[in-house]
């Protein structure tokens, strides 16, 4: 018998890749998407007392199509919509190849320019992530009402203007590539470092965004930002194995063993980047985010960082992309360099992140390293309020009750 938690992330991993086929059979995101949550709750249901089948995809995917049928008939009979229904009904289920392409798919459809920016990365995330609404919201630093309000639109947009569910001719990749980008790379970061659960990592999560970001680069391939984007995720991907401890606890950078990093992934990631600078006529951030990447891969320990060199990208990347993470970012790099009160100043000189628990936990690792307990733990624990994941959790009480006094 599989572990519940085991049993629920199997059930909707293989959901998400269910849904994406669906909605190329249905052409309808909305009509996949309740099919393919029906047929995931009944496998939560009854696989738990008859055990997983042997090929759970093929199982979920033939439920979903029964009740996409389902769905079809009973809101409307006309002929062409029973036709549509049973033409799909029976279908064999499809090889990986085709799966993996329904999931490309899928991003370039919810990532069409008729949607905003904003739009496109949520609706994304939602269904290719599999990620909820709440983890959506968190992600995008946005309150889940409005978050659900910007699905719904979305979804009803994509029906009213007839998006095609496919990946687009090579001359309009360009205008997706923005929306798709964000989407993977959002991914990635939900899987690196899960928002909620008892996982530190949702390894499934990064390796999905690692192939849809090889996938994007092949069909891209003279693209900083698809290059940039690869070699990003590659490089953060290789240290996975240092990350936690014999326990499952989270093991900060400073303190993992450069040893049990992916050398070879490492060395990918280094080579895919276009360039030691970004390209002189469209500047890119995930190319400049790469670069502050490789300078932590390059780096024979943590002490021996070229944090000159890092500082000096986060600089270029705020000329592009100046937003309050990226300022947090580079103030941690400077309290590296320059001491932790340098860093402090600039922590507390960032608004727009009192509900963002990392502020607030790296002004508490500033603040104890500055001789400030009582502040370090009052900024500790505004952290543990505001929703991280049981090793982070771990993590921050750890620091508290290491606190003097």
């Amino acid at each position: 018998m599989v572990a519940d938690d085991a049993l629920t992330r199997l059930v909707r991993e293989e959901g998400t890749r269910v849904l994406a086929t669906l909605a190329r059979v249905t052409g309808s995101i909305d009509l996949a998407e309740d099919a393919a949550q029906d047929a995931v709750v009944r496998a939560l249901e009854t696989w738990p007392r008859d055990g997983v089948p042997e090929n759970p995809r093929a199982w979920l995917l033939l439920t979903a199509r029964r009740r996409a049928v389902d769905i079809i008939r009973r809101e409307a009979r006309r002929a062409g919509k029973e036709a549509e229904a049973t033409m799909f009904a029976g279908a064999e289920p499809e090889p990986p190849e085709v799966v993996r392409d329904d999931l490309l798919r899928l991003v370039f459809t919810c990532c069409h320019p008729a949607l905003s920016l904003e739009a496109q990365v949520a609706l994304a995330l939602r269904t290719l992530g599999g990620l909820s609404t709440a983890e959506v919201a968190r992600g995008l630093l946005v309150p889940e009402a409005t978050m659900a309000k910007r699905l719904t639109r979305a979804k009803q947009k994509i029906a009213q203007a007839g998006i095609p569910y496919r990946v687009p001719p090579a001359e309009q990749l360009p205008a997706r590539l923005t929306g798709v980008a964000a989407t993977i790379y959002l991914i990635f970061n939900e899987g690196y470092a899960a928002g909620a659960g008892a996982d530190l990592v949702r390894v499934a999560l990064t390796a999905e965004a690692v192939r849809l970001a090889r996938l994007l680069a092949e069909l891209m391939p003279d693209e900083p930002t698809a290059l940039g984007l690869l070699a990003l995720l590659l490089l953060h991907d290789a240290r996975r194995g240092a990350r936690l401890d014999g326990a499952g606890g989270q093991v900060l950078l400073a303190d993992q063993d450069r040893t049990r990093w992916d050398q070879g992934r490492s060395r990918r990631g280094r080579a895919r980047r276009p360039g030691a600078a970004p390209h002189p006529d469209r500047p890119d951030g995930y190319v400049v985010q790469a670069a502050i990447a490789a300078c932590h891969a390059l780096a024979p320990s943590y002490a021996e960082t070229n944090w000159d060199a890092v500082i000096s990208w986060y600089d270029v990347l705020l000329t592009m992309r100046d937003s309050p993470v990226v300022r947090l970012n580079r103030a941690v790099a400077v309290a590296e360099r320059d001491g932790p009160a340098a860093g402090l100043a600039l922590v507390d000189g960032i608004g727009g992140l009192d509900g963002y628990p990392w502020w607030h936990a790296t002004r508490a690792e500033l603040l104890r390293r500055d001789g400030r307990p009582d502040a370090a733990k009052a900024a500790y624990e505004r952290a543990i309020t505001l929703g991280l994941n049981e090793p982070q959790l771990a993590h921050l009480r750890r620091r508290v009750a290491e606190l003097p006094g």
